[in-house]
């Protein structure tokens, strides 16, 4: 099978547990009305010091941001590392493989399909946003099952990446959106249809007008996927670049699916303002699911393979030859971290473990302080870290995919408990 990220698990560097929480009823929504303290609240935070541009660069190809993402300022890696590229050519059939094998991946390949682009990035999000991003990357697009991984990155580093991705972007004139209406947007925002492509979590929602038909969640596939939760603009855009993209979003981005809205420039700032300044209620965190017991009844490694290992961890955990290109980052290395040795496609390669720091051989059976094996651990930890309960040295597994399925992490913890049988 081909060559393709799909996930990242770095069972290596998991210290420490913490306690599931539950996520509390949400609260009723606001009123679309905008207090003077939500408008304080609003105002965008300064810019942070411009970073090193051109450190930002070389920086950018350490973490091979062109693997998923166009318009990073690099050519297209080749096929067999290019994840997004490899999954769109095997759901279109021009794959070069048998078509068995093409039947077979399209069955199994669902993730990594469509990834939002860089081009003009500066020219459409603010630079704090982005080195704020680097650090602490969460869901922005509710309807794209991938996520932005954790990077082994520093706060130095981010802010020369975020200064590399927007140093040839033009300003946006500033805007001011004294006098414009809260309310008159939120009825915009109902009539255009944006709600067709767009979640606007925590939102007042205005009655649509009279012969308007409700199109939510009607838009087309790929540009739902791609669709950013409009919660986040205040954090991620200045009032000049959201009118501007407002205006035409195919000149700040040519290959942008979101059309172009007849707006008139005081709709475009009422618009605007109610996506800058609305109230908002709090957003509500994701729910842990329970930790199953394990089963008992007999697990087998040909089970839990074919369910696990080589259904998702194989992708970033396998060698060379078998994955059709490199071992993967969690393997031969790559995305900024370091070769750990690690074969999740092969019985013997997880037994062997993975290489820590001095170079030496450990286990990822080896229990944690709360007894829970490292493995595992790193299969619970996505869950917690999809909730916001995220730690500076632990990335959970997969990584930038949703969890594995309670069920599945009980399989594999049964088959460690019954002493993993062959």
């Amino acid at each position: 099978m081909p060559r393709a990220l799909v996930l990242v698990s770095l069972v290596l560097l998991l210290l420490g547990c913490r306690k599931d929480e539950r996520a509390e009823a949400p609260p009723a929504a606001p009123s679309a009305r905008s207090s003077s303290t939500t408008l304080a609240a609003s105002a965008p935070s300064p810019e942070p010091p411009l970073g090193d541009a051109e450190k930002g660069k070389t920086l950018v190809a350490k973490f091979q941001c062109n693997r998923c993402h166009e318009g990073t300022g690099f050519e297209k890696p080749a096929l067999d590392q290019d994840c997004v590229r490899c999954h769109q050519e095997i759901h279109a059939g021009t794959y070069q493989a048998s078509a068995t094998s093409l039947a077979k991946w399209q069955k199994s390949i669902v993730h990594f399909r469509e990834t939002p682009s860089l081009a003009n990035i500066g020219g459409r999000l603010r630079r704090g946003f982005l080195e704020k991003f680097l650090l602490e990357p969460h869901d922005v697009r509710p309807h794209l099952d991938t996520t932005m991984p954790r990077l082994a990155i520093t706060p130095e580093e981010a802010r020369d990446v975020a200064a590399w991705l927007t140093s040839s972007a033009t300003p946006a004139p500033a805007v001011a959106l004294e006098g414009a209406s809260v309310e008159k947007g939120s009825a915009l925002f109902e009539a255009k249809g944006c709600r067709q492509c767009h979640e606007y979590t925590g939102a007042p929602r205005a009655a649509l007008p009279a012969g308007v038909a409700d199109l939510e969640g009607k838009g087309e596939r790929m540009a739902r996927a791609l669709a950013p939760d409009l919660r986040y603009v205040r954090e991620r855009m200045a009032p000049g670049e959201l009118v501007r993209w407002l205006d035409d979003p195919k000149a700040q981005k040519p290959d942008t699916l979101m059309p172009k809205t007849p707006l008139t420039p005081d709709e475009q700032r009422d618009l605007s303002a109610f996506l800058l300044r609305a109230d908002l209620a709090p957003k509500v965190a994701k729910i842990i699911p329970p930790r199953l017991p394990v089963l008992d009844r007999k697990v087998t490694y040909d089970e839990v393979s074919r369910r696990v290992f080589r259904n998702t961890c194989w992708h970033c955990h396998a060698e060379p030859d078998y994955a059709i290109g490199d071992g993967g980052p969690g393997n031969t290395g790559g995305f900024g971290y370091r070769p750990r040795g690690l074969n999740l496609a092969e019985y013997e390669g997880i037994q062997a473990g993975y290489v820590d720091d001095k170079g030496e051989r450990r286990s990822i059976f080896s229990p944690m302080p709360d007894g829970t094996p490292r493995l595992v651990y790193a299969m619970l930890a996505r869950y917690r870290e999809e909730a916001g309960q995220t730690d500076p040295v632990v990335r959970g597994m997969p990584l930038a995919l949703p969890p594995v399925t309670p069920e599945d992490i009980q399989l594999v913890e049964t088959w460690i408990a019954q002493g993993r049988p062959q």
